[in-house]
């Protein structure tokens, strides 16, 4: 596939508590690693793996949650045409200064039906992995320390307006549609998937009615036995587990869903299928949520705080 356009998540910035109780989760527990912080106090963080600069900024507030999830594009042309396309199409945007963000380019910043923030930006500064680009070892000691994920793989948001978020991903940024789940009614989408890439999904969303809560961010491992060695890490840190280890239906991947000291929802997550656009989308009822096994294929349970439990 020619990756054009949107190429991937690239960065999210949540809201904790605690600062350094924060920080010691998602460096010390989850294994990301620190690469700075800027002068409003917010950390950097990255995947041991991910070449840029940062993929999670921690900031200190008084309620949990996400102020923005942003996608790398290509180059700054493409920056300059999707912004064009979104502001034909009707959407505000707002052009965020290089440098607001440390090592990071100009983004595009605007709001979404469901109530979120996103951003687009082409350019943050390539730190590398700690691998030399000649002739590389296949891992570092940073890919050893804690749960240790090799990058920030997707995000699941919830609020309104989904069929209208779902028509501007599609419609403007070139998404295409993965998976859905139906209303209990079978006349619309509860829950969507979305992806920008080869990746089964690249960000989801769920129809709820307080706009711009977060779900969780997910973090990638590479097989079933890092995911339990993840669940090993957790229960030795005190991490609290929402659902897992287990598979999805949904997706096809293996996961455990956790919580940070703030209440923010994390995933550790493996596998899922590798879908192409012009694969037929598949479609769960409302239903097979929970007793067709989407969210819980072993069980085949609807974990009720899966749907009632955002920040």
């Amino acid at each position: 596939m020619a990756m054009t356009g949107v190429l991937r998540p690239g960065h999210a910035q949540i809201r904790v508590l605690d600062l350094e109780e924060g920080v010691r989760h998602y460096r010390d527990v989850l294994g990301l690693v620190e690469t700075g912080r800027d002068a409003q106090g917010r950390v950097y963080l990255k995947c041991w793996d991910e070449r840029d600069h940062s993929s999670v900024i921690l900031r200190q507030a008084d309620r949990a949650g996400i102020d923005f999830f942003a996608f790398k594009v290509l180059d700054k042309a493409t920056l300059d045409k999707l912004e064009a396309d979104l502001q034909a199409y009707g959407v505000s945007t707002e052009r965020i200064p290089a440098g607001e963000l440390l090592e990071t380019g100009e983004r595009v910043r605007f709001e979404i039906p469901s109530g979120h923030q996103i951003e687009l930006y082409a350019e943050k500064k390539a730190v590398g992995n700690g691998l030399q680009v000649l002739n590389p070892a296949p891992w570092t000691k940073a890919s050893e320390n804690g749960i240790a994920p090799v990058r920030l793989d997707h995000c699941l948001l919830y609020g309104p307006n989904i069929a209208a978020v779902q028509k501007l991903f599609t419609e403007v940024l070139g998404f295409y549609l993965v998976e859905r789940v139906l209303t209990p009614d079978g006349a619309g989408n509860a829950a969507i998937w979305l992806s920008c890439s080869h990746k089964v999904h690249d960000i989801a969303f769920v129809e709820h009615a307080e706009p711009g809560k977060l779900h969780h961010l997910s973090f990638l491992l590479e097989s079933w036995d890092e995911v339990l060695r993840a669940a090993d890490i957790m229960s030795m840190n005190n991490v609290p587990i929402d659902i897992g280890p287990t598979r999805h239906g949904i997706t096809r991947g293996c996961t455990i869903y956790a919580w940070d000291p703030s209440g923010n929802r994390f995933e550790t997550f493996m596998g899922g299928y590798q879908p192409y656009p012009d694969y037929e989308m598949t479609t769960w009822s409302f239903d097979g949520l929970g007793s067709g096994g989407g969210l819980d294929y072993p069980q085949r349970k609807l974990h009720e705080t899966f749907l009632s439990v955002v920040t």
